[in-house]
């Protein structure tokens, strides 16, 4: 599924689970890393679409990187949008390293059910135990669901912090 929205539908549902927990630009970042290898070969015309990238090894060094990069990365996205507002845009590093390693082994997770190409176990096995479970159109529909439901449930969640917290305020 390289280039789609589509392994955010995931993210999403972690993210209403989770909350504070969990970085959703983290894991959107290490989604996008993911498939620079794939974008690559696409450009280039040769290569492998889904190589070392779409592998669980490779999955720990891309989190690994995305939870450094993005960590940064994410505490300036917040400081510039909420300037003098915001009283902390620290990502602690558990966050950025849990949100990293969901979204990457996620990815390749998903991508070998669909991919026939995919080797998550490579260079140990190159054999792909998952690839066909489930068609591609009941990836794509999981997929949309489940950021369907996450938004929903964040949406429903974050309103009744705001009614407690507004309810406080009146007191």
């Amino acid at each position: 599924m390289p280039f789609t929205p589509y392994h955010m539908g995931p993210g999403m549902l972690v993210k209403a689970a989770l909350r504070g927990g969990f970085s959703l630009m983290i894991f959107g970042w290490t989604q996008v890393v993911t498939d620079l290898e794939p974008l690559v070969a696409m450009v280039r015309g040769t290569g492998d679409l889904h190589g070392y990238s779409h592998t669980y090894l490779g999955a720990v060094f891309i989190a690994l990187f995305c939870a450094g990069t993005g960590k940064y990365a994410v505490e300036l996205v917040l400081r510039v949008i909420d300037g003098p507002l915001i009283k902390t845009a620290a990502v602690p590093w558990w966050v950025a390293m849990l949100s990293a390693f969901i979204g990457s082994f996620s990815h390749v997770a998903l991508d070998s059910i669909m991919h026939a190409d995919v080797t998550p176990f490579a260079p140990f096995s190159m054999a792909s135990p998952i690839h066909g479970l489930i068609s591609r159109d009941e990836i794509h529909e999981f997929c949309v669901c489940t950021g369907v439901v996450g938004l929903l449930l964040y949406g429903a969640v974050s309103a009744v912090i705001w009614r407690r917290q507004r309810a406080v305020g009146r007191t």
